[in-house]
């Protein structure tokens, strides 16, 4: 039971527009969702990461390992994101 309630977990986050930060990258580094949809990021690495919109629409705090930041996307279009702390790690998410 558990491993099928896991595996169900596992499906949905990806069904709920998560993303996750580990070794150094976002996972997916691409992704498209529908205009308000939420996205929720989750830092798995060990060293801290930031959340940022390169037009400044949003910034999270620090990520320290298994914290999360989410934002709620309402509007169409294409937004370019990265790690305040680490500038190569970057996301490009999709609106429709």
């Amino acid at each position: 039971m558990v491993a099928l309630s896991f595996g169900f977990t596992v499906a949905h986050a990806q069904d709920s527009n998560a993303v996750v930060i580990k070794n150094f990258m976002f996972s997916p580094m691409s992704i498209t969702v529908k205009a308000g949809s939420t996205v929720t990021w989750k830092n798995l690495d060990g060293e801290p990461h930031t959340v940022v919109n390169d037009a400044g629409l949003f910034r999270s705090a620090a990520l320290d390992q298994n914290d999360s930041f989410q934002f709620k996307f309402d509007k169409a279009g294409v937004y370019k994101v990265f790690c305040g702390i680490h500038p190569n790690m970057r996301e490009t998410i999709t609106v429709q």
